[in-house]
């Protein structure tokens, strides 16, 4: 082999090596990792994960400050109930009392699940390395909806009996008698407005 061989071979492996340093770095940008980064890990349950992934984005009152890595469900034996485990890591420097509140939120109406943590009581001891939340259950999708049907089924039924006149009000909806009473008895005083000043005999 001749020494063209070996110089061309050199600059082969030079340029590979440089491209995959160039995929490595892309790689771990677009994953908003920072080998340098100084990060501590905090767990936090669920009993309904609402459909956030790995990846998430973690907000501390609304501003980023780390990242979930993991979901797992958990079967706790003692309550015979089974939980969702959501691991995240938290730039360090970050605060977060013990006795902050966790939410799963979405980005507008439709978008990305994040983890969202409300500040706690100022002066609580603070979350360290491996410490955990007690998460706040958002509301499924399935009972807003259960809950606005039977909104519109209650709807239903008070029209349908404002309809058949029932009630008071239904009565005045329905019944031309006791419309056309107060529009008499309205026109009237307005014809007559002294009759709200007089006080009936007897009194």
């Amino acid at each position: 082999m001749d020494g063209t061989t070996r110089t061309f071979e050199l600059k082969v492996g030079v340029f590979i090596l440089i491209g995959m340093m160039i995929l490595f770095f892309i790689v771990f940008s677009m994953g908003d990792i920072n080998l340098s980064k100084s990060i501590y890990h905090i767990k936090v349950t669920f009993g309904f994960a609402s459909g956030i992934g790995p990846t998430a984005p973690v907000r501390l009152a609304g501003v980023g400050v780390g990242q979930v890595e993991g979901i797992k469900l958990v079967y706790n034996e003692k309550e015979k109930k089974t939980y969702a485990e959501i691991y995240a890591w938290i730039n360090d420097g970050v605060k977060i009392e013990e006795d902050s509140v966790a939410t799963i939120n979405t980005l507008g109406l439709l978008g990305e699940k994040y983890l969202e943590i409300l500040p706690g009581t100022p002066g609580k001891t603070l979350v360290g390395n491996n410490g955990m939340l007690i998460g706040k259950d958002p509301v499924p999708m399935e009972r807003i909806t259960e809950d606005l049907a039977k909104l519109s089924d209650s709807v239903n039924v008070i029209v349908n009996r404002l309809k058949n006149g029932e009630g008071t009000i239904g009565r005045l909806l329905v019944d031309d008698t006791i419309y056309d009473n107060v529009a008499a008895f309205t026109e009237d005083i307005k014809k007559h407005p002294w009759k709200l000043l007089s006080k009936p005999k007897g009194e």
